[in-house]
């Protein structure tokens, strides 16, 4: 099969496309062109897309500049990708175009599947432009899925490679008040759920890629300093985050409360490597 992967140099686009490559499919890898804008001019013949490009959505400050730049890379990316889709000759079969979690808000422990109503502030309303920016594929008959990912686990990148130094010096703690629910997934299973997700022709709309054990931010917490043996004893206060993240940023991308459940994906088959966060953990960092 012939796959387009845009944010192929990512954390998950990464593995993706080695993913990919080691069974044998082609890969055309979609990178920015003039302008910081998606270079969409080699898609012909694909079969398949998997959209992962944008602004890294917790990687700075939330100024108004910075935000504007991740609305613009996720939502006109987007929807510059899903017209140019339409447009082509034969069109590819499937679009699997990337979302997050941060689509429900902050929801206490509420449980959440594909069928719960979007949250209010920034990332809850950047999800839902982001993903509606797909619309010209889906009209054009394109099958569309968007994936709405939790936090992704792998020491090669993302919030687990951050907090690996100080939990491995034993100055891991939770943070805020730790009751916040943290949705995440194993690389391993982030990658695989994409290609069954690529696979499945009954899968389009919107499609959750959590782990189906979703946890705490302290259980998370505990679960890591165990795995590497290390004391987690040094919380990390709301207004010392805010400091240095900026209040908004903190609140939705570290202290919301999501617990998400992968209904749609576990309905169609997939089967999880790591459904439990110590497992994968394990696997991880052994």
């Amino acid at each position: 099969m012939k796959v387009a992967v845009t944010g192929s140099h990512g954390l998950i686009g990464s593995a993706l496309v080695a993913s990919l490559e080691a069974d044998g499919h082609e890969v055309v890898r979609v990178v920015r062109g003039p302008g910081d804008v998606l270079d969409v001019g080699g898609l012909g013949g694909v079969e398949a897309v998997v959209h992962l490009a944008g602004e890294g959505i917790a990687e700075r400050r939330w100024t108004p500049a910075q935000k504007e730049k991740i609305r613009h890379s996720r939502i006109m990316g987007t929807d510059l990708l899903a017209r140019r889709l339409a447009e082509l000759t034969p069109r590819p079969a499937v679009l699997v175009s990337g979302s997050a979690v941060g689509y429900y808000g902050d929801r206490s422990d509420t449980e959440l599947d594909e069928s719960s109503a979007a949250g209010t502030g920034f990332l809850a309303d950047l999800c839902r432009e982001w993903e509606a920016a797909t619309a010209p594929a889906a009209d054009a008959g394109i099958r569309v899925a968007r994936i709405r990912t939790g936090i992704v686990q792998s020491p090669n990148g993302g919030a687990l490679k951050r907090q690996l130094p100080l939990f491995k010096f034993g100055l891991g703690g939770r943070l805020g008040p730790g009751r916040q629910y943290q949705s995440w997934i194993a690389i391993d299973d982030e990658v695989s759920a994409i290609r069954h997700v690529l696979n499945t022709d009954d899968l389009s709309g919107p499609v959750n890629l959590t782990a189906p054990n979703a946890v705490t931010n302290a259980e998370f917490t505990a679960t890591l300093a165990s795995v590497l043996r290390r004391p987690a004893l040094l919380p990390v206060p709301r207004f010392g985050l805010a400091l240095v993240l900026g209040r908004e940023l903190v609140d939705e991308a570290l202290l919301f409360s999501q617990r998400v459940m992968p209904r749609r994906l576990e309905q169609s088959g997939y089967q999880f490597h790591y459904p439990s966060l110590e497992g994968a953990l394990r696997a991880l960092l052994a």
